[in-house]
C-alpha cells in the first residue's frame, strides 16, 4: 500500500451530491477532527479528517461532483442544424467533454488528485453513478496515472452501511458505465437526428401556434419521451374511435331478514333491444327463482412486493396525488438525510443477508404503527412472512426500506411525511402475511337465465392492519341453500350505453396532444411504430445485455443505430406522410421569401469549396434539383442538375472512384420525352465527376436554376473537375475524340437556333423558335449600362428560359441550354456565354456566377452579373 512523504496514506474521496459527501464524512470522521474548506467551486465543498483503513492510518480528503461531470456532444462541425444532413448523425463524431459550468469542479479534482495516492469513488451504486465514477476516474487519472482506483458500495447513508463500505472497497464496473454510454450514444443519435429532421421539414411548412416565435420551435423526438406520449395519444385514438352503443341488462335482487342480495345476469348485457325485451318478459312470466348453486371459498389476499423506485411513484401518485416528479424529490431528500435507503432501484426481492428483522426493531417505538411492529416480532403472533420477490434485481440496491426510525422531524413538509410513511408500512406490510377473506358466490335460474351474486367477509386482515392505503371490500349475503326457492324483490330490465376508456391522468402530457398526435400519426402511416414501448424495451435489453458483459458497447451501438437509421431513411422517403398528417391538425404555412437553401436535404458529400458544411440533395420551388451547400449563404458552392430529373432520391451506396469520400450515388428518375431514346429514365449516378452518361445528360438537356432555366447549358463547376481525356463515345456518331456537344454531325440540325423568314406579311423579320418546346420567341430590348438597346429572343414559358441576342441568331450562335452550333474549326461558337464545355464542367454553381470569363450566367453579358440582370425573370 502505498504512503504520502509524510508515512500516511491519503485517500481521494468524491461523491455525486455535495450533500452525501457531507453526510459520509460526517459519518466516518464520527464528528471527530472534521475539517472543512473550499474547493475551486464554491458548491463543492472539501471536507478533510483522519480514519484508519482496514487498521493503516489514512488522511481523508473528501469531495464531491453534482451529477455528471461530462456531457456527450457532436463535434463542433455537426452541432449547428444546417451543418450537414441529419442522417449523418447516427455516425458522425462524438466526444464526450467537461462543460463551462464544471470546469471549477473538474479543476478541484485535479488539484487534490496530484497529491493523493488512493481514489474513493462515493457515487450512486446504480448504472448512471457508475458512469459518472468513470468521469471522475478520467479526470484525476489524466494528472495522477498511479492512482489506486476504489469504489464504494452502499445503498443507505447510515453507520452500517458507510463503514462497511469503507471497510470492503470494491471495483469499480465498467461494464454499467458502458451501458449508461451506449444509451447515451443511442439517445443523442437517434434524438438530434429525428428532431432535426421533422423540425425543418415540419416548422416552415405549418402554422404551429404553440410558440411566440415558431421560427425557434423545436419538435422534439426522445427515444424514450416519444413511447411516452405513444400511451396518451393511443388511448386518445381509443376514446375518438369509440362509438357509444346502446345496451340492456336484466337485474334482480332479493330482500331477507339476513339483508338483500344483488344479482347480476350472467349474460352481461345485450345490445338487441328486441332480443332483451323478450328474454326480459320470460322472466316476468315464470319470476320464481331456483338456488343452483352456492360455493364457499376461502380467499387470501397477498401484501405487495417490496417497493422498488416504479412502485414508489405509482403510489405516492395513487394515494396522494404526489406527481413522479415530486416524488423523487423527496424521495432523495429523505435519502440524502439517512431514513431510507437508495430510491432509485429496479429490485423488488430482499437479499438473504438483509437483517430484515433488525429494520423492524427500529419501528416500535412508532405512535402510529410501533404496536403493529410489536406483534411482527412476537412469534406467537405468526403474523411474520419472509417477503415475496417480483423477480427484478437490478445488481446495485435493496428494495426502498427504512433505514432510520423517526416520528416526524421538524423540518418536514407533509410530503416528507407521507412519503415516509408509506415506505415504513410498505416495508411492515410486506414482512406480514397476507389477509384472509371468506368469498360466497351464489347462483339462482329464472326461467333458464342465470344470475349470479357474490359476498365476502373478511377473516382475518393480517398486513391490512398495517397498510392502512388498501382495503378488501365486500357485502355479506344472506344465507342461501342448493334448492331454495324464493320470489324475487325487484326484476328489473335496464339500459345503458357503452362508454370510452378514460383518458391517461398525465394533464402536463395531454397539453401536447395536438402536436404529439401529428407526429405519432405520420409515423404510423409510413408503418414505424416509433411510439410503441416495445422499441425502447429492445433498446433497455441490449442496454441490460451491456451491463451484465453479455454484449459490448460497440455491439450494441452498431446494431440499434444501423436499425434506426434505416428506419430514418426510410422516414424520410416517406415524408409527405407526415405532411398529410400534419396537414389535418394545421395550416399550411406561406412564408414570403423563404430561401430553399435553408430547407433540409439528402447528403451527398462534404463541401469541396468551404470544407466545413456539407453537399446535400434538394428541390428548388421550381422543382429543378440541385446539389447544395448546408453553409448557404456563406458558401455558394452547388451543383444543378440536369433539368430532365422528374425525380432524385439519396441512396446509401458509395462512389468508388470519387475523391474525398464519402460521396453518396443518387438514383435518378428522367421524363422519357426529354432525354434521347437510347437512354434510360432510371440510372443510379454519382455528381462527383466519374459519371459520364450524367455528364452527357446534362450536356443535352441542359440543367436546372432558380428560375427554372431547365433549357440552359450548364457552366462549369467548381467542384467537379473533369478532363477530356475521360471522355467517352459521342452520343450522337458514335465517333470518340470528341463530346457530343461538339459533333460535327450537329454543326446544323434541329437542335441548331436557325433563322426563318415569317410570311409575307412580316416579310423581311427573323423568327426564331424555342430549340425546347418549339414556341415562337418574343423579341426584347436589352436596357442595361453596357447592351442597351441591344436585341434577343427569350422563350416565353417560364419553364424553357430560351435566350439568344438578335446579333448572333446568323452566325451559327445558339440560346442557353441547347446544343451548340459548331464552326468548322471545332471550335464552339458561344465562347461567351462564359460556360465553355471545352473543360469538361458539366455543372454550374449555387450563385450561377461562372468560374471563367466574369459573365452574368443569365443573358451570357460580361458586363454584370446574374443577381442585377435586367433580363432575370423575364
Amino acid at each position: 500500500m502505498s504512503r504520502s512523504s509524510g508515512g500516511g496514506l491519503r485517500v481521494l474521496n468524491v461523491a455525486e451530491k455535495p450533500s452525501v459527501a457531507k453526510s459520509v464524512a460526517n459519518i466516518l470522521s464520527r464528528g471527530q477532527g472534521l475539517r472543512m474548506r473550499e474547493g475551486r467551486s464554491r458548491y463543492n465543498k472539501i471536507y478533510d479528517f483522519s480514519y484508519s483503513v482496514n487498521g493503516c492510518a489514512a488522511q481523508m480528503l473528501f469531495t464531491s461532483v453534482t451529477g455528471h461531470l461530462m456531457e456527450l456532444e457532436f463535434e463542433d462541425r455537426y452541432r449547428k442544424w444546417h451543418s450537414c444532413d441529419p442522417a449523418l448523425l447516427f455516425q458522425a463524431p462524438v466526444r464526450k467533454f467537461v462543460p463551462e459550468d464544471k470546469l471549477d469542479i473538474k479543476r478541484t479534482l485535479e488539484e487534490e488528485a496530484r497529491t493523493c495516492q488512493w481514489l474513493v469513488l462515493w457515487l450512486d451504486c446504480d448504472r448512471e453513478g457508475e458512469n459518472i465514477a468513470f468521469e471522475v476516474i478520467d479526470v484525476c487519472t489524466s494528472v495522477n496515472r498511479h492512482l489506486t482506483i476504489k469504489r464504494a458500495r452502499f445503498s443507505a447513508l447510515i453507520d452500517r452501511d458507510i463503514h462497511h463500505a469503507m471497510q470492503n472497497l470494491d471495483n469499480a464496473n465498467k461494464h454499467f458505465a458502458d451501458a449508461v454510454d451506449a444509451r447515451q450514444e443511442i439517445d443523442l443519435r437517434i434524438g438530434a437526428s429525428f428532431t432535426r429532421f421533422q423540425t425543418m421539414l415540419l416548422r416552415d411548412a405549418f402554422v404551429i401556434d404553440s410558440a411566440a416565435d415558431d421560427r425557434n420551435l423545436v419538435l422534439s423526438y426522445g427515444p424514450c419521451q416519444f413511447p411516452t406520449l405513444g400511451f396518451i395519444v393511443e388511448r386518445y385514438w381509443e376514446i375518438q374511435s369509440h362509438e357509444p352503443e346502446d345496451f340492456w341488462t336484466i337485474n334482480c335482487s332479493h330482500r331477507s331478514d339476513e339483508g338483500t342480495a344483488t344479482f347480476g345476469w350472467m349474460r352481461g348485457h345485450i345490445f338487441d333491444h328486441a332480443c332483451a325485451v323478450i328474454i326480459y318478459e320470460m322472466c316476468v312470466e315464470e319470476p320464481l327463482a331456483t338456488v343452483t348453486k352456492v360455493r364457499l371459498q376461502e380467499k387470501p389476499k397477498y401484501p405487495p412486493y417490496p417497493l422498488n423506485t416504479i412502485e414508489l411513484e405509482k403510489r405516492a401518485s395513487r394515494y396522494f396525488r404526489m406527481s413522479s416528479e415530486h416524488t423523487m424529490k423527496v424521495a432523495e431528500e429523505l435519502y440524502q438525510s439517512g431514513f431510507i435507503s437508495y430510491p432509485r432501484t429496479e429490485t423488488d426481492g430482499f437479499s438473504p443477508r438483509t437483517d430484515l428483522h433488525a429494520i423492524v426493531q427500529e419501528q416500535q417505538g412508532h405512535p402510529g404503527w410501533g404496536s403493529y411492529a410489536q406483534r411482527l416480532l412476537d412469534p406467537a403472533s405468526g403474523l411474520w412472512r419472509n417477503p415475496s420477490s417480483g423477480g427484478h434485481d437490478d445488481k446495485a440496491h435493496p428494495p426502498i426500506h427504512p433505514t432510520k426510525f423517526s416520528s416526524g422531524e421538524s423540518g418536514w413538509s407533509q410530503d416528507h411525511n407521507r412519503l415516509y410513511e408509506l415506505v415504513v408500512r410498505h416495508f411492515l406490510a410486506c414482512v406480514s402475511q397476507p389477509a384472509v377473506g371468506a368469498e360466497t358466490t351464489v347462483e339462482i335460474d329464472i326461467a333458464s337465465e342465470v344470475f349470479s351474486a357474490s359476498g365476502r367477509v373478511i377473516l382475518a386482515k393480517n398486513y391490512l392492519d398495517v397498510y392502512r392505503f388498501e382495503s378488501w371490500g365486500g357485502s355479506l349475503l344472506p344465507t342461501y341453500a342448493v334448492g331454495q326457492q324464493f320470489m324475487p324483490t325487484t326484476l328489473t330490465l335496464d339500459s345503458g350505453i357503452t362508454r370510452p376508456p378514460p383518458l391517461l391522468s398525465e394533464a402536463d402530457l395531454l397539453g401536447c396532444m395536438d402536436k404529439g398526435e401529428a407526429l405519432v400519426m405520420g409515423y404510423d402511416d409510413m408503418g414505424y411504430k416509433l411510439w410503441k414501448p416495445y422499441l425502447r424495451a429492445l433498446m433497455e435489453r441490449d442496454m441490460k445485455a451491456v451491463s451484465e458483459g453479455n454484449k459490448s458497447k460497440a455491439e450494441v451501438l452498431e446494431t440499434c443505430l444501423q436499425q434506426m437509421k434505416a428506419c430514418f431513411l426510410d422516414a424520410r422517403l416517406n415524408k409527405v406522410k407526415l405532411l398529410e398528417a400534419m396537414a389535418v391538425f394545421f395550416e399550411r404555412s406561406i412564408r414570403p421569401g423563404q430561401d430553399e437553401h435553408h430547407a433540409s436535404g439528402e447528403f451527398i458529400r462534404q463541401c469541396g469549396l468551404c470544407q466545413e458544411a456539407d453537399m446535400v440533395l434538394r428541390k428548388n420551388r421550381d422543382g429543378n434539383f440541385m446539389v447544395g451547400c448546408m453553409g448557404y449563404p456563406q458558401c455558394r458552392n452547388a451543383i444543378w442538375l440536369p433539368g430532365s430529373v422528374s425525380e432524385a432520391v439519396a441512396t446509401t451506396n458509395v462512389c468508388n472512384s470519387c475523391t474525398p469520400g464519402p460521396v453518396y450515388l443518387i438514383q435518378f428518375t428522367f421524363r422519357r420525352l426529354e432525354i434521347p431514346p437510347n437512354y434510360s429514365t432510371n440510372h443510379l449516378g454519382c455528381i462527383g465527376g466519374c459519371d459520364e452518361i450524367l455528364r452527357q445528360l446534362t450536356e443535352i438537356c441542359g440543367t436546372g436554376s432558380r428560375s427554372a432555366a431547365r433549357g440552359r447549358g450548364p457552366a462549369a463547376s467548381s467542384n467537379v473537375q473533369r478532363n477530356n481525356t475521360r471522355q467517352g463515345a459521342c452520343i450522337y456518331c458514335h465517333q470518340s475524340g470528341h463530346s457530343s456537344g461538339d459533333c460535327p454531325s450537329q454543326s446544323v440540325g434541329p437542335r441548331s437556333v436557325r433563322p426563318r423568314t415569317m410570311n409575307a406579311q412580316n416579310a423581311g423579320q427573323i423568327s426564331v423558335s424555342c430549340t425546347t418546346c418549339g414556341a415562337q420567341c418574343a423579341l426584347r430590348t436589352a436596357n442595361t449600362t453596357q447592351n442597351r438597346g441591344r436585341k434577343f429572343y427569350k422563350c416565353p414559358s417560364q419553364e424553357c428560359n430560351f435566350f439568344v441576342w438578335e446579333d448572333s441568331v446568323g452566325n451559327g450562335s445558339v440560346g442557353r441550354g441547347f446544343q451548340r452550333a459548331t464552326n468548322v474549326d471545332g471550335q464552339s461558337a458561344a465562347r461567351g456565354r462564359g460556360a465553355g464545355r471545352g473543360t469538361g464542367g458539366t455543372f454550374v454553381s449555387a450563385t450561377g456566377d461562372p468560374n471563367s470569363g466574369r459573365r452574368c450566367f443569365v443573358c451570357g453579358d460580361p458586363s454584370h452579373f446574374a443577381n442585377v440582370c435586367p433580363n432575370r425573370g423575364n
